[in-house]
């Protein structure tokens, strides 16, 4: 095996930089059938990754003319290319130069096949397709929507005859197709109340039911039990087992019993009692 080039970067896409990416694009020639077979050759037998990226990169103007129909889903195109551009990638890894074909028809599936998964993925925030019936009708709805305009019954079945599937599953998905995500917290101007309404309004009963209030109670909770528990630490074996006989058990201890325990007065028990409270107290105002 010859030694190889040192394998050239692809170029890179950013957002906001779409023009200056297919501006380098335009840089790089086509490949004619007897380069792209050579480079295939190089790369099946040989493992040279600089002529599979050579391939690669002449097919990226590709990508991005399939990727450019998938623009009105609402999501970056330069993402779009991206996942098209990883599906283009697999398909020169799978490609099998006995099939006699160029390479472009054959990648048209799999930058497809990415980017329809990433599109699903990014939609919207519940799944909106998940059988095969319902990614078919997903990708194909909107064309025959706007070929048609609005449905009537007869539209629905002309559809569901041409893309085989169950008029109900057409319905649903255009229902589907019209739900939109809502914004968790209010956005607009917070003054006027009308565009301030969001679900983070409505969907708790009050700070009980708020999930950021529920986990600053047991933050603040946890801390507290900590403290306490360093405190009680801090005490010797009879003070801690006063205090946890009168305070924290489920039946409250009396001095009496205290005392007859531990063979002193009541007035003793209530001294040792006070002092403990003292020494505990710098634990728990620090929490």
């Amino acid at each position: 095996m010859t030694a190889v080039e040192k394998p050239s970067k692809l170029p890179v896409l950013q957002t906001g930089s779409l023009q200056g990416y297919l501006d380098s694009l335009r840089q790089i020639p086509v490949l004619s059938k007897v380069e792209e077979v050579d480079l295939f050759l190089r790369f099946q037998e040989h493992e040279d990754l600089e002529a599979a990226r050579k391939i690669v990169m002449s097919h990226l103007r590709y990508v991005v003319y399939i990727a450019r129909g998938y623009a009105g889903y609402g999501l970056p195109l330069e993402d779009i290319i991206q996942q098209g551009n990883i599906g283009l990638m697999k398909s020169v890894k799978k490609f099998d130069l006995d099939r006699d074909v160029r390479l472009v028809s054959f990648a048209v599936h799999w930058i497809k096949a990415e980017i329809h998964e990433f599109i699903l993925r990014n939609w919207k925030i519940m799944k909106v397709a998940t059988t095969k019936a319902q990614r078919k009708l997903f990708f194909n709805l909107r064309k025959a929507k706007q070929r048609l305009g609005w449905f009537n019954k007869e539209e629905v079945r002309q559809v569901a005859d041409d893309l085989g599937v169950k008029p109900s599953e057409v319905m649903e998905m255009e229902a589907r197709l019209s739900y939109f995500d809502e914004s968790f917290e209010p956005v607009g101007d917070s003054e006027d109340d009308e565009k301030a309404v969001s679900p983070a309004a409505y969907v708790t009963l009050g700070d009980t039911e708020n999930p950021s209030s529920i986990a600053a109670a047991q933050e603040i909770s946890a801390i507290q039990s900590q403290a306490l528990h360093d405190g009680l630490a801090s005490l010797d074996h009879r003070a801690r087992d006063i205090v946890r006989s009168r305070w924290l058990s489920d039946e409250k201890t009396s001095l009496k019993q205290l005392s007859l325990k531990y063979g002193v007065s009541l007035e003793r028990i209530r001294q040792i009692e006070a002092k403990a409270f003292e020494k505990i107290q710098p634990y728990l105002h620090a929490a």
